[in-house]
């Protein structure tokens, strides 16, 4: 069954051409589709016509992006109600995973019931993001615990999970983790994954996390709230990374930075302009690896040439967003789903 149809039902029972380049827009159209006291940090598309969100207290849900209609649940296990900070899917499955001790990962099972694949409890144990390559193979990343990172894999489509032991991972520098702000510290694209950190590093694994490397990079990340908060990348080789200062939110120095080369180098771009600190960045879709949306508490930004120059396109505040279509995208934040329209 679809995995749209499985998670619709649940609710209901529980309750090699040359991309053309897109012209440059001049404003956003922000519409409120969902309002309630909550916080989502983690949406995706199941399909063309659904959004999954998950979010604090246990809440997640779909929203039909052509009705705007909203169906929404809360999952909680025994007495533990859950903060979800990440989610994923597959074309037959979604995925939710919650963030602190005890980390839950849930995925939709027979009957659409959301049924628990992962448990992880102790000290330090924080989840942030969860990813697919495809229909079998997903990874999920977390706070260093041991002395490394916390990565989980799955190699059967989700229903079982296996934590990296420390042998298979750089060492981590010191209390390294990354950010739970918007579900965008992994990228994958082909075999390859990416995963940015709170200490500015960049993991690397080209054969879908059996093996890893670990870059550097110069983005600002002395300090306690300073890092790689979001990545994203085009195609293998073009990816850009932002985040900034959370404390000093208006400072765009060393909050942003590009790729060419698979993430093997990284550079500063538009240093000391454009955007200062934001939570989530995404290509718009159909713009070359030249369009970027890049947003947060801050409002809303946008560069047309892969982020050398940006545009300020609102002041409203989100926390992650979504593509849709190369004009039309979804965000989440505090209260609130709405949809976005590039203009």
């Amino acid at each position: 069954m679809r995995p749209t149809l499985i998670f619709l039902s649940f609710l209901f029972l529980a309750g090699c051409a040359q991309e053309p380049k897109q012209a440059p827009f001049q404003k956003v159209t922000v519409s409120p589709v969902y309002g309630d006291t909550m916080s989502i940090r983690a949406i995706t598309f199941l399909d063309a016509r659904t959004l999954a969100f998950a979010g604090a207290d246990g809440l997640y849900g779909t929203v039909d992006v052509n009705t705007h209609r909203v169906m929404a649940n809360t999952k909680v296990l025994d007495s533990v109600v859950p903060s979800f900070r990440a989610v994923g899917k597959t074309s037959q499955d979604f995925f939710m995973l919650s963030v602190d001790s005890p980390a839950l990962l849930f995925k939709t099972g027979e009957g659409g019931t959301m049924e628990l694949v992962y448990r992880e409890e102790g000290e330090g144990v924080f989840y942030d993001s969860l990813t697919f390559w495809d229909d079998r193979e997903g990874i999920a990343v977390g706070d260093a615990v041991g002395g490394c990172l916390s990565i989980i894999i799955s190699r059967d489509g989700g229903s079982s999970w296996t934590k990296l032991p420390c042998s298979a991972l750089p060492p981590g520098a010191g209390d390294e983790g990354a950010f739970a702000a918007s579900d965008t510290n992994i990228v994958v694209h082909g075999d390859q994954a990416w995963i940015g950190t709170t200490q500015g590093r960049v993991y690397h694994s080209m054969d879908r996390g059996r093996n890893w490397t670990v870059q550097q990079t110069p983005i600002l990340h002395q300090g306690a709230m300073q890092g790689i908060f979001s990545m994203d990348f085009h195609d293998g080789l073009t990816g850009f990374a932002i985040g900034g200062d959370y404390d000093r939110p208006n400072s765009n120095r060393g909050n942003k930075m590009v790729t060419h080369d698979g993430g093997r180098s990284w550079n500063l771009i538009a240093d000391g302009s454009g955007p200062g600190y934001k939570s989530c960045v995404q290509y718009v879709p159909n713009s070359g690896g030249m369009g970027l949306v890049a947003l947060g508490f801050t409002g809303i930004s946008y560069s047309w040439d892969g982020g050398e120059n940006w545009k300020e396109l609102s002041g409203e505040p989100f926390y992650t967003l979504r593509f849709l279509n190369d004009s039309t995208a979804y965000a989440a934040g505090k209260d609130r789903i709405a949809r976005l329209a590039f203009h």
